[in-house]
C-alpha cells in the first residue's frame, strides 16, 4: 500500500507534493494509484519489495526497450526503487483521449513498425515476468527452438509441479515445429491484452505492462485475439504495413497455448481443458 512514510519519501526524492491520491483499478499484481500535483500527475506501482523480486527493474528495461524504437508511445519512467518493506515504479500520468476515426488503422501501423524491430537471436538481455511467472529469455538460434524452450516447456514444467498432467509432449513438440514459421524475431510487447494499452491525449495507443523479447511477433497477434478487445480493423492494417505469413490465423490458438498454460499455473481450472484442447488440435 501506499503509506504515508512512502509517499512523504517519493515527494522528497522526485522533488514533487502530491495533493490527492486515487486508487487505479487493473492492478491485479501490483497496487497502483495516481497522484495529482500542481505541475503534472503520475502513476505509481506499489508491492512488497519481496514479492516479485526485480519485478520493477525488468519492467522499466522493457518500457525503455520499447521507447527506444520510437515506434507507439510509452509511458516515461520518472524512477523506481525501494522504501522500507516496499516497492514502488512511478511512471508518467498518460491523459487519457478517445477513439478517433483512424485510430485502429494507426494502432496497427504502430505495432508493425514496432515488430520490425529486430537482432540476431531470439530471445532477451535477462529473464522477465509474465504476470507474476516467470518468463525466460535465453537466447535461441530459431522461433520454433525459442518458444518450445523459453515458453512452453517452463509452463509445462510447473504445471506438472501443480499438479496438472500432459501427455505425449515430445511428439507435440516435434509436430509444431513444422509450423512454426522462421522469421526474424521481433521486438514484441509480450502481454498485450486490452488491459495494456491507453488511448492517449492524442487520441493514439499507448503501451503499458510490458513482458519483452525478441521473439516470434505473432504471439503479440495471438495475445491480442485470446481475450478480445482490437477492432479487426487494427489486424488489416498491420498485415498491410508487415505482411504476416501464410496461415498466421491458423496458428493462433498454437501461440495462445503459452498464455492459456500461465493462467493454468496460477488459476487452473478451464484453462487446463483450453490448454488440453489446444495440444490436441496441433498434435
Amino acid at each position: 500500500m501506499l503509506t504515508v512514510s512512502l509517499k512523504n519519501h517519493i515527494e522528497d526524492k522526485y522533488s514533487i507534493v502530491i495533493n490527492l491520491i486515487t486508487p487505479l483499478s487493473g492492478g491485479n499484481i501490483n497496487e497502483v494509484y495516481l497522484l495529482k500535483t500542481n505541475q503534472k500527475n503520475y502513476v505509481v506501482k506499489v508491492n512488497e519489495v519481496n514479492a516479485f523480486p526485480a519485478m520493477f527493474k525488468k519492467e522499466v528495461n522493457g518500457l525503455e526497450a520499447l521507447r527506444k524504437t520510437q515506434t507507439i508511445d510509452i509511458p516515461k519512467v520518472v524512477g523506481f526503487g525501494n522504501f522500507e518493506q516496499y516497492t514502488y515504479l512511478l511512471l508518467e500520468y498518460k491523459k487519457p483521449g478517445k477513439v478517433s476515426l483512424q485510430f485502429w488503422e494507426s494502432f496497427g501501423q504502430q505495432l508493425a513498425a514496432l515488430h520490425q524491430n529486430s537482432q540476431e537471436h531470439f530471445g532477451f538481455e535477462e529473464n522477465n515476468y509474465y504476470g507474476s511467472l516467470q518468463q525466460y529469455n535465453k537466447e535461441e538460434d530459431t522461433a520454433s527452438a525459442f518458444f518450445i524452450q523459453q515458453r512452453l516447456m517452463p509452463q509445462f514444467q510447473l504445471a506438472c509441479e501443480n499438479g496438472y498432467e500432459f501427455a505425449q509432449l515430445d511428439t507435440f513438440y516435434k509436430k509444431i515445429e513444422q509450423l512454426i514459421p522462421e522469421e526474424k524475431p521481433s521486438l514484441i510487447h509480450g502481454d498485450l491484452w486490452s488491459g495494456n494499452y491507453l488511448i492517449n491525449a492524442q487520441d493514439q495507443p499507448c503501451l503499458i505492462d510490458p513482458g519483452v523479447s525478441y521473439a516470434p511477433r505473432e504471439m503479440d497477434l495471438a495475445m491480442m485475439r485470446l481475450f478480445g478487445g482490437f477492432e479487426h480493423r487494427l489486424f488489416l492494417a498491420y498485415d498491410k504495413a508487415f505482411p504476416l505469413e501464410e496461415d498466421w490465423e491458423e496458428r493462433l490458438q498454437l501461440w495462445q497455448l503459452y498464455y492459456i498454460l500461465g493462467h493454468v499455473n496460477l488459476f487452473g481450472g478451464n484453462y487446463y481443458t483450453s490448454a488440453k484442447a489446444i495440444i490436441k488440435r496441433y498434435s
